[in-house]
């Protein structure tokens, strides 16, 4: 076809700059709800492109935003990010942590609404140095201690240019209307949710997400089902000190009071329509072995193979918390840190994919993933829009990566960005002319 012609020669004309600004946003990672850099080139570049731009405010709920970063510590990024090139009025619009962005273009023919969705932050890694680091011997590592792009989310901002500049270029031939939601704080699974209570997806037809994985450039997994639903909180509980030997009828333990809950929490029943999952990650009390503790924090997360068996197990949980810190006289509060709804792949939109990509021919090493086991709050888009009746799907390819996600050493093959660019652009240009 001329569009599938015309779709490959702009995503190989355009893999020189998709690299250049991959290594860009490589070295300058920022962390969830910290993405100043990273949003302001994301909506300047989208702007000039000619779509309408929304952030800030337009597209993050603030009651929604869950593990946000303190006062401090995103005031200290946003100086950061304008030393580092960003545009000072447009991080002033993002204050609080508020750094999606959404990117819109309605075209002159009247048509379906298609949602392509891309990640832009990174993680709390600090990245190797040593030669045997390409991105450290080509000088593009990151020069942000403590922050690495170690999940391929600086490709997926890249890839997501690239192909919003491709279907600017194909305008006159699309119908209906393509939005860019670029996410902050994925990681964690923080961030969809504030977009979506702001409308993110009410209007969508067809949502899609990818992500660079493991398996070599070449692969792709397009029918992708199983995500987990899951919520990630910490407990503080809040009690009394005293002296442990002069006077421990005077204090109120918190210590006892979270292990009593992290030791419960761990008999919830299991739930007969799927899978489930409970985790206390971690447990922090005390000050001292004479003196009772005062303060402890559980950090827990849940799971469920859906949203509605994830819901009973954090119900159960925050049961079990309540009723211990009660047992030992103390105050708990739960602090929503993360969460995603359960997610699979639409079928007939899953086969859709598999068309084209066949037709593409660019890939050649093709697998079902079901039963993932993990989480990615893409799904909160992909199930909000399949209630809506719409369809949704999530891919993965194949990236050559150097190292496990989230590792020190991780580096992909970056030709992975033109065939990510190629697919995502032609599926969306398929379905943007029927």
């Amino acid at each position: 076809m001329n569009s599938d012609i015309k779709i490959a020669a702009l995503a190989k004309l355009l893999e020189e700059k998709t690299i250049t600004r991959r290594r860009d946003f490589h070295r300058h990672p920022e962390t969830g709800w910290t993405e100043f850099r990273t949003a302001s080139i994301v909506i300047e570049t989208l702007i000039e492109l000619g779509y309408d731009v929304k952030f800030g405010n337009d597209v993050i709920d603030e009651a929604n935003m869950m593990g946000v970063p303190s006062t401090e510590i995103l005031e200290e990024n946003m100086a950061r990010a304008i030393a580092q090139g960003a545009n000072p009025d447009l991080v002033a619009k993002m204050t609080g942590g508020k750094t999606g962005v959404i990117g819109t273009m309605k075209f002159a023919k009247p048509g379906p609404t298609v949602a392509l969705r891309f990640d832009m932050d990174c993680n709390d890694v600090f990245e190797a140095t040593n030669e045997n680091h390409r991105p450290a011997k080509e000088g593009f590592a990151s020069i942000n201690p403590g922050c690495m792009h170690a999940c391929g989310h600086d490709g997926h901002t890249s890839a997501g240019l690239a192909i919003a500049e491709i279907l600017s270029v194909l305008k006159g031939q699309l119908a209906g209307t393509i939005k860019f939601i670029f996410q902050p704080a994925e990681e964690g699974v923080r961030g969809a949710k504030a977009m979506l209570a702001k409308g993110a997806v009410d209007d969508v037809d067809f949502f899609l997400a990818a992500h660079l994985m493991m398996p070599k450039v070449g692969y792709l997994a397009y029918d992708v089902q199983g995500f987990l639903a899951t919520s990630k909180f910490d407990a503080t509980f809040i009690g009394v000190p005293a002296h442990a030997g002069a006077a421990p009828e005077v204090g109120k333990n918190s210590l006892l009071a979270a292990a009593t809950a992290a030791i419960n929490l761990q008999a919830i029943p299991r739930h007969s329509d799927g899978i489930s999952r409970v985790n206390v990650g971690v447990l922090n009390a005390g000050t001292g072995r004479n003196v009772i503790p005062a303060n402890a924090v559980i950090k827990v997360e849940t799971r469920g193979a859906t949203s509605k068996i994830n819901e009973y197990i954090y119900e159960c949980a925050e049961k079990i918390i309540k009723g211990s810190a009660a047992m030992y006289d103390n105050k708990v509060t739960i602090s929503q840190m993360g969460g995603a709804a359960s997610g699979s792949n639409s079928p007939k939109l899953t086969e859709t994919i598999g068309n084209i990509a066949a037709r593409i021919g660019i890939f050649n090493q093709y697998e079902a993933l079901s039963n993932i086991g993990g989480s990615e709050d893409s799904s909160y888009f992909m199930e909000k829009v399949q209630k809506n009746g719409g369809q949704a799907a999530y891919m993965v390819i194949g990236a050559s990566l150097t190292a496990v996600n989230h590792n020190l050493y991780f580096d992909f093959d970056e030709h992975a960005l033109t065939l990510e660019s190629q697919l995502i652009a032609t599926i969306a240009s398929d379905l943007l002319t029927k």
